[in-house]
């Protein structure tokens, strides 16, 4: 499902992951940990086409990095689900659109947008928000929205970058529970996180990412 082969990428300022070897199988669930600065969301980006490697092939869900057409990468993503630190959600659209965004980008009907919106928020617990916009939400109900926009569209993989880096303890770990049980569906899950005490213990894979240098923990 994900797999980089010798992957390398240098920012400007000489931040990057190097040499990097990762396999990752249909419907795991994996855990990406590292220190900030580390290159954590270097490798989501990469993950997600949005940057390409120096040198080595990144492979995501059957495409290849050194394949790839701008076209390629709009399709690819259809397939994978974003979730981030800061959320992303429209400060001018209330909890129902911007969850049912993706589905208008893909050319849902009326219908079919509202019954799968419906099922996002109450899967994620937000019944009774629809009508509330972001600034009405708290950090945690914003994070699990975003959470219900990433899986509104059913993708293979689901790719969350520092998801809880904002929350509480509690509420971190509701949002750990929702991607498990996200996962338990046969959504692929890779999330990272700086925070090894919320993720250790549970039984999952987990690759640690230091000085742009990967390791299995």
């Amino acid at each position: 499902m994900i797999e980089f082969q010798n992957v390398s990428y240098s920012h400007n300022k000489g931040y990057g992951v190097n040499n990097l070897n990762m396999l990752i199988k249909n419907g795991d669930f994996t855990f990406l940990i590292g220190p900030t600065g580390s290159g954590k969301t270097t490798l989501m980006r990469l993950l997600y086409f949005d940057l390409f490697p120096d040198s080595g092939i990144v492979k995501v869900n059957g495409n290849s990095s050194n394949r790839m057409s701008i076209r390629d990468i709009s399709k690819a993503r259809i397939n994978i689900g974003m979730v981030f630190q800061d959320y992303k959600l429209l400060s001018d659209r209330n909890l129902f659109e911007n969850i049912a965004l993706p589905l208008h980008v893909m050319g849902f009907s009326s219908n079919q947008i509202a019954s799968r919106v419906d099922e996002a928020i109450e899967l994620v617990g937000l019944e009774g928000k629809e009508s509330h916009f972001p600034k009405e939400l708290s950090g945690g109900e914003q994070q699990r929205a975003s959470l219900a926009r990433a899986f509104i569209k059913e993708p293979d993989i689901i790719l969350a970058d520092e998801p809880t880096g904002n929350l509480d303890p509690v509420a971190s770990f509701e949002l750990v529970r929702l991607l498990e049980t996200i996962n338990e569906t046969g959504t692929t899950v890779l999330m990272a996180s700086h925070n090894y005490n919320l993720i250790k213990g549970r039984g999952r894979p987990i690759f640690e990412l230091k000085n742009g240098i990967l390791r299995v923990r």
